[in-house]
């Protein structure tokens, strides 16, 4: 019996051998560098002890090079694609996937002046299905106060885009004169192309600039500074260095002392498509809800019906319809695209009546007059900034 038990266990470990001989075979035909050495091992003596030691050995070793922390590759690799939401800040468990973001590409017709009649109204038509289910349920559906697209908030929780309190938000403003930007077209990084957004990741990497930190005063004044000094060769002015810290401001609304790194992304997005781009090309950024809502406000300021308004009046659209509204002008059931013009009784307009920001209407004789095709183009980038949810104001209107 002890014969036979010891041949079994002789058998059993010839089996054992050959299953890993086998298993090892497979491994080395995935891993070219190791197939290329087990060959190589043909020519010399070795027992499979020593190459499974190897093998490894190798794969402990991992890759060679020095590769970039994973937080800050993860970091870059999100303000690349576009991605505003952090993985780690929600559980993925019973998420939907994100979408995978595609950035524009520049077409040959883009600087190209874009036929937007005044005359012409446009038909502001919202998609009757979810963006994201593909689902119709009526009245639940929460519309974009920029693009078509409608949205369930169920939905939005389980793609990571609702958190806390921002369910209630946009429950309550979805349908109101202010309105709700969908992830699309809050984010206006998304804007710009692959070799723009490949600018300013160059920009702020030279700039020290980490992605997804909260920059104080003194960090944007000196991010400033830095960019004028690599562009003109030259000390940023006293007047722009002001005009630095106002934006500042704008972009810290509630007064923290620092401004969010969203924000902070947006603002120099858009500075980047003022700077890289014609206003044609911009004005082709335009959504039709845009569209009509500036036509609406060119209209409440052309009085005399003449098709010119002054310059003055140009820069009060600028500071009211065209940067945030404050949250006592929210109005329920009024549609986007009715915006009308601040009446002189209403609190907005008490409230301002010693601000900077308050214009003095003046004769059109005494001004230079603005037409349609111009009051767009001094604009467009007022309204562009407009779109995302944050208070914050992404471009801050001249005096």
């Amino acid at each position: 019996m002890g014969v036979l038990m010891s041949r079994r266990q002789t058998v059993e470990r010839v089996q054992k051998v050959s299953l890993a001989v086998s298993a090892f075979k497979d491994g080395l035909r995935e891993q070219p560098s190791t197939r290329r050495r087990a060959e190589a091992g043909t020519a010399r003596q070795g027992t499979l002890e020593q190459e499974v030691q190897e093998g490894e050995e190798e794969a402990s070793a991992g890759p060679s090079q020095p590769e970039e922390s994973s937080a800050g590759k993860a970091a870059w690799e999100r303000l690349r694609d576009g991605r505003g939401v952090e993985p780690e800040e929600f559980d993925r468990a019973n998420r939907f996937t994100p979408p995978a973001f595609i950035r524009p590409k520049r077409e040959l017709h883009d600087d190209e002046p874009p036929d937007i009649s005044l005359e012409q109204r446009e038909q502001i038509l919202n998609d009757e299905m979810c963006e994201i289910c593909e689902v119709w349920t009526a009245e639940s559906l929460f519309p974009c106060r920029i693009c078509h697209r409608v949205y369930h908030d169920g939905c939005l929780r389980r793609m990571g885009y609702l958190q806390k309190d921002s369910t209630v938000e946009v429950t309550e403003t979805a349908h109101t004169e202010t309105g709700w930007s969908c992830y699309y077209c809050d984010n206006l990084n998304l804007l710009l192309t692959e070799e723009e957004m490949y600018s300013l990741m160059e920009t702020l990497k030279n700039c020290k600039i980490i992605p997804g930190v909260c920059l104080t005063l003194d960090d944007f004044l000196h991010y400033k500074h830095q960019v004028h000094k690599q562009q003109f060769e030259r000390t940023m002015p006293e007047a722009q260095e002001e005009q630095a810290a106002l934006q500042f401001n704008a972009l810290d609304p509630d007064k923290k002392g620092h401004i969010e790194w969203q924000d902070f992304l947006s603002h120099e997005s858009i500075q980047l498509l003022q700077k890289i781009r014609p206003q044609n090309a911009l004005l082709r950024l335009l959504t039709p809800k845009e569209r009509e809502r500036a036509r609406t406000a060119f209209l409440a300021l052309d009085q005399d019906n003449d098709g010119f308004i002054g310059e003055a009046e140009c820069r009060q659209a600028r500071h009211t319809w065209f940067r945030k509204h404050q949250k006592e002008m929210l109005s329920c059931n009024v549609s986007i695209s009715h915006v009308g013009p601040i009446s002189e009784g209403s609190p907005a307009s008490s409230r301002n009546d010693k601000s900077p920001e308050k214009i003095l209407p003046a004769t059109k004789q005494e001004e230079t007059s603005i037409d349609w095709p111009g009051f767009l183009r001094e604009n467009v980038a007022y309204i562009l900034a407009a779109r995302p949810n944050s208070a914050a104001l992404h471009l801050q209107p001249l005096a």
